[in-house]
């Protein structure tokens, strides 16, 4: 045998070190690669994946677990959400959730703080206050041999979950271990692997630390944005659901917008973009608090104290009436006696009811004006020349010039200043919009909502915009709102349609240069409206 002189001996000393080195700068130039990669994923699920993934990767582990830290009732539990097993096929996971305790390794971590480092699963130390649960093994024909149990701890000392690696393969072992294979293909976890996996515990840690502040900061604001909807709806209960309905059309429309390949095909909206698309729709009215409760609510022409002044008006002139009548013929009767009062009084009492049956027929006629419909020339007419009719001794008008003005709006229920502080609504939304410090993602949710009253042809509101300069989003939210407008059934001033009819008005829209033809084709092809729930028959 041949002995290896000092210098030969250093060589292969070298070597050593040389081959350490290059795995030691592998391992922390993965190590950092991991910590990239988790301080940038904000899907939760993918997240907590790639940790497992990642630390089974560095320490070549055959399978894995993750815990996180949770509570239920007030009490501190851990919560089972993710295994791992290259060997296993296992079936469909679902998630558990384990007390806190020194009976199992995960538990006896999460108490002590402490990091497990077994070589043999099946040989625990006699005094051991933890065990393994052997069931998977004997279900799945497996068996567990080396495991590591740490602890994921942030840098305030916080407990955030428990990682537990099972089964370190050998460098060139077998891809799929068996229980045959595990005694001569796993091997310990080393000090070095240990270590590796402490700091990437500390990475994952604050990883998923601020996952979870990420993801309890969008649930804040979701409810404050949900509360906020709820708020401004309640101000006017007519629309109610109208923006959580709109969102869901708006948001069905961007996820398959890009089956139009003529104009589309290209447009692809990414998670967060629809989530921006969302909040803009949900936010889109929101302007309406800025707009007098009494314009919000109107329901027809004149508000209800209004109606009700004409109405008392209208029966005081009958009142009148019949008192004038009452005074012409007892006047007579004391100047020509009884017996020629009978036919004076006949006929005086027949004028009367002639004059009473046609105050109560314009009353009739004011009521049915005061309708949101379109009012048809020979009824504006007729309103003009109820307007030049007195009552009484004092020749007072049935109708007030106010009054007849309001009557007389010819289509809808809101006069100019009325139908001109509804649509300060997209205004108010948008500087109140702008207020809020968006993230990035979200930027453009200001300028999404405010166009969205805006048409194709110049003709929308409040900047007569062109087609060019109108947002793609704000197009399709445009289509949304239409179409639950025309078929919502929760507003008194109008009937609901059907969805059918609903749509061949957004096909007339498209011709008269409102709305975007290929966004509404999309709309109608993909059947949006079935998709979000809003189907009307």
């Amino acid at each position: 045998m041949q002995t290896l002189t000092p210098i030969d001996s250093e060589k292969v000393r070298a070597d050593q070190l040389e081959r350490q080195l290059i795995e030691r700068t592998r391992e922390l130039r993965e190590l950092s690669e991991v910590g990239i990669a988790l301080s940038t994923e904000r899907d939760h699920s993918v997240l907590l994946t790639t940790i497992l993934s990642k630390a089974r990767e560095l320490s070549r582990s055959d399978a894995g677990s993750l815990y996180l830290l949770d509570q239920v009732d007030g009490e501190k539990v851990l919560r089972w959400k993710l295994a791992q097993n290259d060997s296993i096929k296992v079936g469909a996971f679902e998630e558990m959730v384990l007390p806190i305790t020194r009976r199992s390794l995960a538990g006896w971590v999460a108490l002590t703080g402490d990091t497990l480092v077994i070589d043999d699963a099946y040989a625990l130390p006699a005094d051991a206050e933890y065990s393994i649960n052997r069931s998977f093994d004997e279900a799945n024909h497996y068996l567990t041999r080396s495991m590591l149990v740490f602890p994921m701890v942030t840098h305030v000392g916080e407990l955030v979950g428990v990682l537990q690696l099972i089964n370190r393969r050998k460098t060139n072992a077998p891809q799929k271990l068996t229980a045959a294979t595990v005694p001569s293909e796993v091997v310990p976890f080393d000090t070095e692997t240990v270590d590796l996996m402490r700091s990437l515990a500390a990475q994952a840690a604050v990883a998923v630390e601020n996952n979870l502040l990420y993801k309890s900061i969008e649930r804040l604001f979701e409810g404050f944005v949900t509360a906020a909807v709820t708020a401004i709806e309640q101000r006017d209960p007519t629309t109610s659901g109208h923006s959580f309905r709109v969102a869901d059309l708006t948001v069905e429309l961007a996820r398959v917008v890009d089956r139009d390949d003529e104009k589309y095909g290209a447009v692809h909206f990414t998670s967060e973009q629809v989530r921006e698309i969302r909040y803009a729709s949900l936010l889109h009215d929101f302007g309406k608090v800025g707009v007098r409760e009494q314009v919000l609510v109107k329901e027809k022409k004149l508000y209800p104290l209004q109606l009700e002044t004409l109405r008392n008006r209208f029966e005081f002139a009958m009142k009148v009436a019949e008192n004038d009548a009452n005074r012409r013929k007892l006047e007579f009767l004391l100047q020509h006696g009884h017996e020629a009062f009978k036919e004076f009084g006949a006929r005086t009492d027949e004028e009367l009811r002639e004059q009473l049956a046609k105050m109560q027929k314009d009353f009739a006629f004011i009521t049915k004006s005061n309708e949101p419909t379109v009012l048809p020339e020979g009824e504006f007419q007729y309103l003009q020349q109820l307007a030049e009719e007195e009552f009484g001794d004092d020749r007072r008008r049935l109708l007030n010039p106010e009054e007849v003005r309001i009557l007389s709006i010819r289509k809808g229920n809101l006069d100019a200043v009325e139908r001109s502080e509804i649509e300060s609504h997209v205004t108010h939304t948008f500087n109140f919009l702008q207020k809020i410090p968006w993230t990035k993602d979200l930027s453009a949710v200001a300028d999404i909502a405010y166009a969205h009253h805006e048409k194709l042809n110049g003709r929308g509101y409040p900047r007569k915009l062109l087609a060019d300069a109108i947002p793609i989003q704000s197009r399709m939210m445009t289509v949304s709102d239409i179409y639950d407008a025309l078929t919502a059934n929760d507003r008194p001033y109008k009937r609901a349609i059907s969805t059918e009819r609903a749509l061949d008005i957004l096909k007339m829209e498209v011709g008269d240069g409102l709305l975007d033809a290929g966004l509404v084709n999309i709309f109608i092809e993909a059947k949006v409206f079935e998709r979000a729930g809003v189907l009307r028959t």
